[in-house]
């Protein structure tokens, strides 16, 4: 079967509208998203390409922006550039990768698109499920990137992450189709370079079969956590009481007979949902809730300005600033 007939398969069984319905394609100029762009066009997809300028490789940057435009022209896509700056405080990557998707939804959103798609690979998976392990992740994080994540009501689709990048490049080759490549991808600087061009190839030489074991493994994390989830968002409808204000209001009564990991699933859903920044709760972070959760007493304050008090027979949670949408949720996931 064809890349592009596979993609419509990946498409129809993930997301049904997709043959109605239009949708954004997220291209920064790369081999990735330029291969998903010429083979969601052969599938028959509707679309506009959204690419968004950091501005933070300068000249280099706005090269992107002109061949993505010019891309866009030359296969007569609707395609939408937007400038959007990174703060250099925190996480440049990850606050890029935020400022990213809240983008790619507000295009969506202004263009009634049901669906927003992103060219991961199975090198981007393997990539991340490595990255995860040795910054020390729980049974959650190893799910890696995953295929399908909806983002309100509009559906966050990875069409390739089953794919090589060595196969769109080879699909590229045949249609004679260039690319742009960032030169920051070769800076060491940045760990996730680091374990694609040093740690992932040693690998290789140890056990060539690496990247598609971390890929299995992000599938079985999956799977797990499907199912967790599922109790977990039961046991959530049974213990969420009526919500005071802004906050979230659970029965404490409920909560106390629950274990630690049981009581911090069903906090983690709970922030997931609200989109509070589940990338910075460690799993130190998540024991400190569950314990604030069952212990009476002042309210204790995690990462994002979140909150959580017992107060008698109810557990009281709230957020005191909005936030960008969770980086676990947008972004912690590659490029």
């Amino acid at each position: 079967m064809s890349l592009a007939k596979t993609v419509s398969a990946w498409m129809s069984h993930h997301h049904p509208p997709w043959v109605i319905e239009s949708g954004v394609v997220g291209v920064s100029g790369g081999a990735d998203s330029v291969a998903l762009t010429r083979l969601l066009l052969e599938a028959g997809a509707k679309f506009t390409i959204a690419h968004i300028n950091h501005r933070l490789r300068g000249i280099e940057s706005d090269g992107d922006q002109r061949f993505v435009a010019d891309l866009a022209m030359q296969l007569g896509v609707d395609v939408e550039c937007r400038c959007c700056p990174v703060s250099a405080e925190g996480n440049l990557e990850a606050n890029a990768r935020s400022l990213r998707y809240v983008a790619f939804i507000d295009i969506a959103k202004s263009r009634g698109a049901t669906w927003i798609a992103t060219g991961h690979t199975a090198d981007d998976q393997a990539e991340t499920v490595l990255f995860r392990l040795l910054r020390g992740t729980g049974l959650t994080g190893l799910r890696g990137i995953v295929p399908k994540r909806m983002l309100g009501e509009i559906a966050l689709l990875r069409p390739l992450l089953h794919a090589k990048r060595s196969e769109l490049l080879a699909f590229l080759a045949e249609r004679d189709q260039n690319y742009r490549t960032d030169s920051t991808n070769a800076d060491f600087a940045f760990s996730r370079n680091r374990i694609r061009h040093e740690l992932l190839p040693m690998l290789r030489d140890f056990r060539p079969s690496v990247d598609a074991h971390l890929v299995q493994l992000a599938e079985q994390a999956a799977e797990w956590n499907e199912m967790i989830d599922g109790q977990t968002s039961y046991l959530l409808g049974d213990v969420e009481l009526a919500r005071a204000d802004r906050s979230v209001v659970l029965s404490g009564t409920k909560i106390d007979g629950f274990d630690e990991p049981t009581t911090s699933r069903i906090l983690r859903m709970i922030w997931q949902r609200e989109g509070w920044p589940l990338g910075r709760m460690s799993r130190e972070h998540w024991q400190r809730a569950a314990k604030a959760a069952q212990i009476e007493g002042s309210p204790v304050q995690f990462p994002g300005n979140v909150r959580v008090r017992r107060i008698g027979p109810a557990v009281q949670l709230w957020c005191e600033s909005s936030l960008l949408p969770a980086r676990e949720e947008l972004g912690d996931e590659g490029s």
